[in-house]
Formats: C-alpha cells, structure tokens, sequence
C-alpha cells in the first residue's frame, strides 16, 4: 500500500508508527523462501534490511514536527584552499619493500554454471589442506643488481594492520621465494591467457585493476541468470534471492575487514564515491570556517579534490604532510600540522604512484589524540595487507571492489557506528527512507540511509564473491608472495642503465614506479606493450606526489599473487632492451 494514501496528522508526524511500519514490511515476505546462491541455509524468512527508522537525532530531519530540517547548512562563499607545506629534508632514506602466498582453489569450468561445493561458505582451508609448503626452492641465477642499498634484505618491518607478520624465510644469495604453485592459481583466471601482440599477455597494471577469478564471472552470470530483481521491498522470490545475495556480499565484507556489525558497511560505486559521501555528508555539516583538514602528500587526487571542493564551501584549511625523498611519510611534522582546529585526517593507506605503507596505526591515534575523525583510503591497501578496521581503529575506511578481484563499479565505506550516526544522508531517494510526506522525510538507519536508489547489486554480489576467493587462498599469503616478488624484481630493475626508481620508502606494497632516461614514460609504456607487458604509464591521478620529484610522469608496473617471477625476467629484459635501444624481441 502506498503511504500517499494517508495525509500526515495535524501534528505532521507519520500516519503509522516505525514499528508498524517493520511488522507490515516483514509480511511482505512470504514463508518459507528458499536461500539464494551461495547463502546459509535459513529455518524461517528473513525481513528484507533496512527496515527500521533512524532515530538518532544527528541524521535525520521531520522528527519532531512536520518541517523539521537537519539539512546541510548554507555553502559558505568560496575563499580558496590553503595548500599548508612543510619542506622535507633532502636527504634520501633507505628505501623497502612489502607485499603476499597463495594457493589453488578449483573452479568451474569457463562458461559454466557455478556449482556449490559443501564446504563453500566456510572457514579457509587449512596451509596444509591446500598443500603450501614451508619449502624455499632457490630461484636460478639471474643477475642482481646492487642489492646493498635495499631495506628489503633485512628483516621485513611490521606494517600489517593485524600485528606482526613474519619476514619470508631468506633465501640463498637473497633470491626471491617461491612456496606455491602459481601456475595453479592462474588458472582461475581466464583473461592471463589472453595474447597482446602475438605475446602471452604479462598483467602488470593491477594498481589499476586487477583480474577477475572465473569465480567471480560465473557468481555474476549466475545472478543475471537466476536472481536479478530489485532488492529489499517486493513479495516474490526472486527479490528475496536477490536481497539474501545483496546482503550476504555486505556480510563477507563486514568479516572480510572485521567490522562490528553489517550496519557499518555502505556499498558504493568506489573510493571515490566513499571519499566524497564522507566530505560532502559528514564534512558539509560538521566543517566551518576556519576548521582544519589534514591529508599528506601521498594521495591519488580523489583524495584530495574532494577536501579542496569541501573547503571552498565551507571556508575550512588543508593541511599536507610531506615525504621525503624515498617517499615516507614525516610523522613528526604530520602531527605538527595537528591542533584543536584539526576536524578531519584523511590518509592514504598504500600510495598507489609509490607503493609506500603509510604508518596507519600511527596516523590515527594521532588524529583522535587531537579530537578529528579520520579517513583511511584502502583502494591500494585491501588486495595487499591483512585489514582490520576494529583493531585500526579508524573512522572511515573506504575501498575498491576492482581492486581486490571484483568487478568494477563497486566499492564500500566502512564507517564506525558513532561515526555514522552523525554523517547525513548524501542523496535522498528511495530505499533510504521510513517515511515521507510532502513535508518531511523520515530516513533509515545505516546502512540505508546511505544507499539511495537502486545500487549495484550484481556487482555487490560479485564483490562479495571475489572477498571469499582471496579469503580462500589467504591474504596473509598473498601478502607474502608479493612481497617475494617485489624483493626481486626491484634491484634487478634498478639495475637497468638510466633507471631512476621513484619511491623507495621504507614499506612497500607491490608497486614500482621508475623513469628511463632518455625515454618518456609513454613510450616505454608502448614499447613495452609492444611485447605483450601491461604497465600504467602517466601521473597515475597522484600529480603532487610526482611533481615533489619534479615528474609528471612515471612507468608504474605493479604485481598481484597470479604473476610470476618468470615475468619479473620478461619484463626486465624488455626495459633493458629499450635502455639500450633494441628492438622488441621477435
């Protein structure tokens, strides 16, 4: 029935209560609907989420009378940002690296059905169960670079958002590791068969995107096929596939990231939709003129407009925290920018230009220390490093679905609940609401209130597919693959006549970013595909990070658990080739 039907009361209040208004949407649902793909087998029906009303007094408007306004305020007159820097010391640091192990997890066939196997959902299969090896093999000879210079050879620090991680055992002669069967692994994924040029493509542009498991195609086939409905608000069964799909993806993401609760993750289109909700939200009621913003000189720009926009509205200053050379952050002056007026801190995780592992834990307990919330940008960090947003402590955690194995299109906020409560809603529209009259509007709690209109459901399903592939294979193992494989390629690499390495900070995630004299960055980049090698080559939308090593662009190769070192060889052979000025490999 639609609540057009009933005029609001002389009061303006709704035409029935928040509770009759969850009993009447839980009859929608009809006894006894079956489980969808992939869902827990369920003893009754489930209401669909999202049914009852937010009753905190920060987020909603119309709650006491008809009216009522908890709108953003009035823009205040554009008064420019306040770019604030402090000069970073000239002299470089010893740079590093970090990055992952992974094993085989069958999967159908390309073009088939997906098919449940009985211990699919569960907990990941035992090291020995897939049968990982604590074995080093030693890699064959190949010639090293000047390894003294990388902090790598020395035992790996403890970036890893879950406490320790053991460096990889070392290797003879500090050759990389190799503990599992990569060949098995990339087989989940149909397009590292593809050919570029008459060459075996060679992906390595996954700070960009990564691949998509066969998984993750067939999880997304299968609900177009068998469960594509709106979500949340119908009586049939296929909106109930959909919801118990829709929603089970929220739950895989809430344990994927150790969140508290499934109230406390929002499906967005990405990070930078996540970025912006919390600076136009949150940022446009809580930021007034004069109030700081702090960010650091590491951010991708979706980082970084948004808190230039939000501060032209609001009159509010940014701050940025420098780097050195090698590409660290200088916690030091980072808490020099911090001060009563701090209302905000928004950090990267992992530069996506660099690879530098910011010190996370660190950046937060400084920002509550001084009363701000902060923001931290996961895009580069989820497919790397173990996340842990309750032990992180952060207030907002943002990421990618495209960049952990899923599809495009999707990405999640995680807000703590305290957090939430006090952001409003961003965009108004259906789903979001309780109830509406032509007064006021009565909002959801979270994760609704922030999920206006019809979102992207496949793609949330597919999303959550991709989070229990990697949670299969393990991220503490893919963390230590990649690490392996960044521990080789970037002497050999650095190696290279007229190789300049840009970004050498102490922690890495599995990016390298190097310019080659003599040669611009895209055309190594085509040259390099010219012999089927992937890699970015531009400003990698971070143009201040480059400019503070006076670039405007680099050549950025960057590695995920399905390559290889056998590719690593490839490639640097195809850079010293270009270096010195041959011809692509026929």
């Amino acid at each position: 029935m639609s609540t057009s039907e009933y005029p609001p009361d002389a009061a303006g209040d709704p035409p029935i209560s928040a509770a009759e208004l969850a009993a009447l949407a839980g009859q929608l649902y009809a006894a006894g609907i079956r489980p969808g793909f992939d869902s827990p087998p369920q003893t009754a029906p489930v209401a669909p989420r999202g049914n009852v009303p937010d009753t905190t007094a920060a987020a909603s408007t119309g709650r006491a009378a008809a009216g009522a306004s908890d709108a953003v305020p009035a823009a205040v007159p554009s008064v420019g940002v306040a770019d604030i820097y402090i000069p970073a010391p000239t002299a470089p640091t010893a740079p590093g690296v970090l990055a992952g192990v992974a094993p085989h997890v069958p999967v159908a066939p390309r073009g088939s059905m997906p098919v449940l196997r009985p211990d699919w959902p569960g907990a990941a299969p035992s090291v020995g169960d897939l049968g990982w090896s604590d074995t080093v093999p030693v890699r064959r000879d190949t010639p090293l670079g000047d390894e003294r210079n990388y902090s790598f050879l020395t035992p790996l620090p403890t970036p890893l958002l879950t406490g320790a991680h053991p460096a990889p055992k070392p290797a003879d002669d500090h050759r990389a590791i190799d503990v599992f069967d990569v060949e098995a692994v990339r087989a989940d994924f149909p397009i590292l068969r593809e050919t570029v040029n008459g060459k075996p493509l060679i992906w390595f542009d996954n700070a960009a995107t990564t691949q998509k498991p066969q998984v993750v195609i067939d999880r997304l086939a299968h609900f177009y096929a068998h469960e594509n409905s709106n979500i949340h608000r119908a009586a049939h069964e296929l909106a109930a596939r959909a919801t118990d799909a829709y929603e089970e993806a929220r739950d895989t993401v809430r344990r994927f990231i150790g969140a508290a609760c499934d109230e406390e993750i929002i499906f967005v289109r990405g990070t930078t939709e996540a970025i912006n909700l919390v600076a136009y939200a949150w940022g446009g009621k809580h930021l007034r003129p004069g109030d700081e913003i702090v960010i650091t000189h590491l951010e991708h720009h979706a980082n970084i407009v948004p808190w230039q926009l939000i501060s032209q509205q609001t009159g509010a200053v940014l701050k940025v925290a420098p780097v050195d050379e090698a590409g660290n952050l200088l916690l030091a002056e980072f808490e020099a920018l911090l001060g009563p007026k701090t209302k905000l801190v928004a950090a990267t995780h992992v530069s996506n230009a660099l690879g530098t592992v910011t010190p996370v834990h660190q950046i937060v307990e400084l920002g509550h220390r001084y009363g701000a919330r902060v923001l931290i940008d996961g895009a580069q960090s989820i497919p790397h490093l173990p996340i842990d947003v309750a032990e992180l402590g952060a207030d907002f955690f943002a990421f990618s679905g495209h960049k952990i194995y899923g599809p495009t299109g999707i990405g999640v906020l995680y807000g703590c609940e305290d957090a939430l409560a006090e952001t409003p809603p961003w965009q108004g529209g259906g789903n979001m609401i309780t109830d509406v009259t032509m007064e006021r509007s009565l909002y959801q709690g979270p994760p609704s209130k922030f999920e206006a209109g019809t979102g992207n459901i496949a793609d949330a399903v597919g999303l959550g597919e991709a989070l229990r592939y990697v949670e299969r294979v393990g991220i503490e193992r893919i963390a230590a693959y990649e690490h392996g494989l960044l521990r080789y390629a970037t002497p050999r690499l650095a190696d290279v006549p007229g190789v300049r390495l840009v970004g050498t900070a102490t922690e890495k995630a599995s990016v390298l970013s190097f310019v080659l004299a003599g040669h611009e960055p895209l055309e190594v980049g085509k040259a390099l595909n010219a012999e089927g090698i992937a890699v970015r080559a531009g400003h990698h939308c971070a143009q201040p990070i480059l400019r503070r090593y006076g670039l405007e662009a680099t050549v950025r190769p960057s590695f995920a658990f399905y390559n290889t070192f056998d590719e690593i060889d490839v490639f640097i052979s195809a850079v010293r080739r270009i270096a010195e000025g041959g011809t692509n490999a026929g």
